[in-house]
């Protein structure tokens, strides 16, 4: 008997971004996500698959980083490979496979970096009955609306009792960080480098564009008046686990220093501080 059309209708999931869209009977023609100058569409052309698809051959894993954070993240990886947070009732950042992992821990918000990492934030949040809280200068890049998602303004704003957010800017205008227990959720808003004792900052990763030095002084001063000693990155093995803010103040001068010229080959982290550049 032939297929439907209502049977036949699929959230789509870009497998470039992992950003799942609205349900249709055909995919869309296009990713914005990617199609964005901070994205990319690959050279095999934009790719689209399902929950379904997805699920066949990979699976989620949930870690305990330490008490009273959770990590989950999908094997092996998928789209931009990065995985979530779990803390005081928030959920922070998102994946884009959906399965059980989350069920009972009590999630009551889904608070998101910036675009990238929308995934499949509305299908997360009708499982675990959850709102989804983004900042609204981000709006325009939601491509998939929907009542559950809330969309929140200024500076910062309380996620949880335990988990505030603050707009950091840069990648995204509306990127986005989070204070939780004396850590900083960075996504990569503040990008923590292999070595673990520096990051970085930048408008687009995958196309290597960088920020313009006044934006990273004003993220800088934000990033000063925050008390955290320990980052989380987007990635597991993306953490900075003591010294952080120290690292991470010393990371935007070096960053400064390469801009103005004067970040010379071994300079490591002889830089001056941000107002000399």
């Amino acid at each position: 008997m032939p297929e439907s059309r209502e049977e036949a209708v699929s959230a789509y999931i870009c497998a470039t971004c992992g950003t799942q869209y609205p349900p249709s009977a055909e995919p869309p023609a296009e990713c914005p996500i990617c199609r964005d100058p901070r994205q990319y569409v690959g050279p095999q052309g934009q790719r689209w698959t399902t929950m379904e698809e997805l699920a066949r051959e990979h699976a989620n894993r949930i870690e305990e980083l330490e008490p009273g954070l959770l990590g989950i993240g999908t094997d092996p990886s998928f789209a931009i490979g990065q995985r979530a947070l779990v803390a005081d009732g928030v959920m922070w950042d998102c994946i884009t496979l959906v399965d059980g992992s989350l069920d009972g821990r009590g999630v009551e918000t889904i608070a998101i970096s910036h675009p990238h990492y929308y995934a499949a934030m509305v299908e997360w949040a009708e499982r675990l009955d959850a709102r989804v809280l983004l900042h609204e200068a981000d709006s325009e890049h939601v491509m998939r609306p929907h009542e559950r998602v809330e969309f929140w303004s200024g500076e910062r704003v309380r996620a949880s009792h335990g988990v505030e957010l603050v707009r950091l800017g840069g990648h995204f205008d509306g990127g986005t960080v989070a204070l939780w227990n004396g850590a900083l959720l960075s996504g990569d808003i503040v990008q923590v480098v292999p070595d673990r004792d520096w990051a970085s900052f930048m408008w687009s990763y995958p196309n290597l564009i960088p920020l313009p030095a006044s934006e990273i002084r004003r993220m800088r001063d934000v990033l000063e008046t925050l008390d955290f000693d320990r980052v989380y990155g987007a990635w597991w093995d993306r953490v900075i686990p003591e010294d952080a803010k120290a690292k991470v103040l010393r990371s935007a001068d070096r960053y400064l220093a390469a801009l103005s010229g004067i970040l010379a080959p071994g300079a490591g982290s002889s830089v001056g501080r941000a107002g000399d550049f």
